[in-house]
């Protein structure tokens, strides 16, 4: 069959799923089957998006692509749609061929097509080895919509695309998963191929860690909803301040975050002072959350939350470390070290925020000034520290 030699032999080239659903489409077309809207519907794991809708329509350039969110399972729309027939209810197909059927048509949706000019619509399940369903929908204009040859044409080639859309999915949940749990860079760095243990490179980069105040006492008397409730807020605050100035969260350790603002190699130190302001910057957005966070929490009557954030540059090792069926993608070396011992002395010093004289010195920007030398644990020399007024 001319479409599925199309779909192993030039289809399967295209490595992601828009790009296969464009080509696709047009291929369709010229094989003389008058598809001029195509929708693809795939189920993600992934702590925000439930699937991703992706939309091919024949005036238009591109793929538009729609991230459906958690709960849209639960809306009107999404029951009363074709697809959530497929996904959620089993069915294998649906036709309607809207200029031969008197509504009211059985999908809502099929009346706004109706109104956009179609005149057939069709939508098929694509079920994957492990029986994770997926849909697909094609629709035309064309005058007495989808023929018999149309219709075979479509569901014969469903075998080659549900495994060609199943490589890509898998990939894609494979993205969203090692983005989730592991960060983007560490994530791409993964599917690389990079996961020999003790691989690695040698990375400069500015360091940030951040621990909560307090927490001990908070988790004995806390029930654990309310705990996890609590951490998550705090969590948002901080992983979201470093992660909207281009800084990559590592690692959350109990009630800590460490992340880390790379600094490519060979660029100098113009490169070192912009990662060093933007982490600053990262910084006093995250205090300024916890100070609006806390603010609410006195409204409510509940106890004030504290943190510290210690920030420092120097090279680490990044790479995987641990045991030999279980790693860690993270940063180690004595600047990991020195930053986590100087968050420490943020609650001795009773100050939000402490930096290293190798940090100050790279943000003369930042109105960061000595607080003089400090013993840190660990450390056979007292180390000079620096904050703000």
């Amino acid at each position: 069959m001319r479409v599925v030699t199309w779909l192993l032999t030039v289809g399967v080239r295209h490595g992601d799923i828009p790009a296969l659903i464009e080509a696709y489409a047009h291929h369709l077309r010229e094989a003389g089957c008058p598809i001029e809207r195509m929708t693809l519907h795939v189920r993600l794991l992934h702590p925000q998006i439930r699937a991703v809708t992706y939309i091919w329509r024949v005036d238009r350039d591109g793929i538009e692509q729609i991230n459906r969110e958690h709960g849209i399972e639960l809306t009107p729309d999404y029951r009363q749609s074709p697809i959530s027939a497929i996904i959620d209810g089993g069915v294998e197909g649906i036709h309607v061929p809207l200029e031969r059927t008197a509504p009211p048509y059985p999908y809502p949706v099929l009346h706004d097509l109706w109104d956009q000019g179609f005149r057939d619509y069709t939508a098929m399940a694509l079920v994957g080895a492990n029986g994770r369903r997926n849909a697909v929908t094609f629709a035309t204009r064309h005058p007495g919509g989808f023929s018999a040859a149309d219709l075979g044409m479509l569901y014969g080639a469903l075998p080659a695309l549900s495994v060609l859309l199943e490589a890509r999915a898998l990939r894609l949940l494979a993205t969203t998963l090692l983005n989730t749990y592991v960060g983007p860079a560490a994530g791409q760095r993964i599917l690389d191929g990079d996961i020999r243990r003790g691989s690695g490179m040698t990375l400069s980069a500015v360091l940030w860690y951040c621990d909560l105040r307090g927490f001990t006492p908070l988790a004995d008397r806390l029930e654990i909803g309310a705990l996890i409730a609590l951490l998550n807020g705090y969590f948002e605050i901080m992983g979201g301040a470093v992660q909207r100035r281009g800084g990559e969260v590592l690692k959350f350790v109990g009630d800590a975050l460490l992340a880390i603002f790379p600094i490519g190699a060979g660029n100098g130190p113009d490169e070192l002072a912009r990662q060093c302001a933007e982490a600053l910057a990262a910084a006093d957005e995250a205090m300024a959350g916890m100070t609006s966070l806390n603010a609410q929490r006195a409204a409510w009557g509940q106890p004030l939350l504290g943190a510290g954030i210690a920030l420092h540059v120097g090279d680490v090792l990044y790479g995987n470390i641990g045991a030999p069926d279980r790693l860690d993608f993270t940063v180690i070396g004595p600047a990991v070290n020195l930053v986590t011992r100087l968050e420490g002395l943020t609650r001795a010093l009773d100050r939000p925020l402490l930096t290293s004289a190798a940090f100050a010195a790279a943000c003369p920007e930042g109105g960061l000034r000595s607080l003089g030398l400090h013993a840190v644990k660990g450390l056979q020399d007292p180390v000079e520290v620096f904050g703000r007024d």
